[in-house]
């Protein structure tokens, strides 16, 4: 023990001596270690939000466009829709004995940023959410908030506000059509968090039905599990929209013919979120990759730094070491001594990776709030970064052994005699 303190204090005091080259070895080795945590905890809470997000929807019908695109606006409510679906063309797919059920959306409208959804009560049960405080709507110009809407624009049971055209800040107001806050949901952990709910009667009211072919949010009322379509439902819903559909299989034989049959229509297209997703990360993967080589390259330098460091530290401080052997130092009290330089910057700069890992993705979680309300947060820990951690404190501690071996080898008489 007392061995092990002698060596943890000379090695100290030797890093002490050269003060930028520790902070420079410290640093790019915290650099390299931050980027790849910072890039694994983000992608671990995106896929795990995304997953979480989609459980359930088997496939979403909306227009014809990017796949990708209306899977991000009406799964997870980060981008633009594709456009509407006229009531009467989707009638007939969503129909189908292959359908289980068919939750419709209605999408153009917020307030805050916070998109309006105007929808059913399949929806709310499709995340497994339930009210908080007051009740779900059942008139129209009701709406039902999520906890994240209510905790950033402090709406509560009973208060009043109106929405915006757009999905983003500065759309022209429907100042005419108030809505009127009649309950909170509980925290779910999902993209219902971030979302107001209202009827589709909700949105009728405030574009009307002669407006509905142009209109981005003009949607149709369908109920889930309705598919019963006579002719007078099919006047009723002529002219009207609706912005997409989110659908439940029957039987999982459907995934194999019925999208197919979908996009086979003029109007119609049918996405997949399990693939839309799969297809996003392998999209991000390539520049992803790109930045993990990058923090690879920053900890090898680091560990080669170290080992340069330590080395020329070994060959300018033999009287320092030939002394120690003189006062009856063993040899792996001199080996320790080296090897601990190594291991005191690669814990160093461990941690320091660590805090920037974690500092890195709550900034990034706090701009994506701002701009996506996408939830991202600092305060986690996943596997990976244990390993990455791991990782790089074998690479200093490697880069340390060479030396410490040198040092140990050496003999009195040939550390004094190169004095």
């Amino acid at each position: 023990m007392k061995t092990l303190s002698t060596s943890l204090s000379l090695a100290l005091a030797y890093l002490r001596e050269k003060p930028l080259a520790t902070i420079l070895n410290i640093l790019l080795l915290g650099l390299g270690v931050g980027t790849i945590i910072a890039l694994a905890l983000t992608l671990a809470q995106l896929e795990e939000g995304m997953d979480r997000d989609a459980a359930g929807i088997d496939l979403v019908i909306g227009a014809k466009g990017s796949p990708l695109q209306l899977i991000l606006s009406t799964v997870f409510h980060i981008d633009i829709p594709t456009g509407n679906v006229p009531v009467s063309d989707a009638a007939a797919v969503i129909a189908s004995p292959m359908v289980k059920q068919a939750i419709p959306l209605a999408l153009g409208d917020s307030y805050k940023t916070f998109r309006i959804v105007g929808t059913n009560a399949a929806y709310v049960q499709l995340y497994g959410a339930s009210v908080l405080s007051g009740r779900m709507w059942n008139a129209p110009q009701e709406a039902v908030i999520g906890a994240e809407v209510a905790r950033v624009t402090g709406l509560v049971a009973g208060m009043t506000f109106t929405g915006s055209h757009g999905l983003t800040e500065g759309g022209s107001g429907h100042a005419d059509h108030p809505y009127t806050v009649v309950g909170v949901l509980k925290p779910a952990g999902s993209v219902i968090d971030r979302v107001i709910l209202t009827a589709i009667e909700s949105v009728w009211q405030v574009h009307g039905h002669a407006d509905a072919a142009n209109s981005v949010s003009a949607v149709a009322e369908k109920l889930a599990k309705d598919h019963d379509h006579d002719h007078r439902q099919a006047d009723k819903d002529e002219g009207k929209e609706v912005t997409a559909y989110l659908i439940q299989y029957a039987t999982p034989l459907a995934a194999a013919s019925f999208p197919r049959r979908v996009n086979a229509g003029s109007t119609l297209q049918a996405a997949a979120p399990a693939l839309e997703v799969a297809r996003l990360f392998n999209l991000l993967g390539v520049g992803i990759a790109a930045l993990k080589v990058f923090a690879l390259v920053m900890m090898l330098c680091a560990a080669l730094g170290i080992f340069v460091g330590l080395t020329n530290a070994l060959n300018e401080r033999r009287a320092d070491l030939a002394l120690l052997r003189l006062l009856g130092a063993s040899p792996a009290m001199v080996f320790l001594t080296v090897l601990t330089q190594g291991i005191a910057l690669g814990v160093a700069g461990v941690i320091l990776g660590l805090l920037i890992g974690h500092a890195g993705t709550e900034w990034i979680g706090a701009t994506l709030e701002k701009t996506h309300r996408i939830a991202l947060t600092g305060f986690t820990l996943i596997r990976e970064e244990f390993w990455i951690a791991a990782g790089a404190f074998g690479l200093a501690l490697l880069a340390g052994v060479f030396p410490a071996w040198r040092a140990y080898r050496s003999a009195v008489p040939v550390l004094l005699s190169r004095t």
